[in-house]
């Protein structure tokens, strides 16, 4: 007989997913980074993969918490936007386009990210995990940060660099 599952099975499983995201993640942004032509690019990508450092140990944290061990459950729609990325990088090397490419994936990951993070914390709340709660928000916000300054970048500066030197 299948054991009746709730939110609680529901949290843990998606904690999991995002854990082994988090952990797939550090692995690809040095990659990312070094790809990218743009030093304001690389650098976002760098200071990403510091901050990802700390949300991994603030997930470790979270399950800590609800009495359960750290580890990772197959996340395939992190690996379907990692394996986009990569494409990415492949199709566009020394392309103008590239760096344009390797942002609009790196916010495919922010996106989920956010997505993600947005559920996590709401059904801590839900579940009474109340110091859970608050380092899901503090990593909630670091993700809408970085996702507001790529946007701000692919304005200010990748775009531009793709489009210009195309017409050129």
């Amino acid at each position: 007989m299948a054991t009746e599952k709730e939110l609680k099975n529901l949290f843990l499983d998606t904690l999991k997913d995002i854990y082994f995201a988090e952990k797939k993640i550090l692995s690809t942004l040095p990659k990312m980074a070094k790809a990218a032509q743009s030093p304001k690019l690389k650098a976002a990508f760098e200071k990403h993969r510091a901050e990802t450092e700390v949300q991994v140990e603030r997930l470790e944290e979270v399950f800590a918490m609800i009495d359960d061990t750290p580890k990772g459950k197959t996340c395939d729609a992190i690996m379907g936007v990692i394996e986009e990325g990569m494409e990415i990088m492949d199709e566009y090397k020394g392309m103008p386009a590239l760096d344009a490419g390797l942002l609009a994936a790196a916010q495919a990951v922010e996106h989920y990210e956010i997505s993600r993070y947005g559920t996590l914390k709401t059904w801590a709340n839900e579940l009474g995990y109340k110091d859970a709660v608050k380092l899901l928000d503090a990593t909630l916000k670091e993700e809408k940060n970085t996702d507001s300054a790529l946007s701000q970048l692919a304005v200010s500066e990748v775009n531009q660099h793709a489009e210009t030197a195309q017409a050129a």
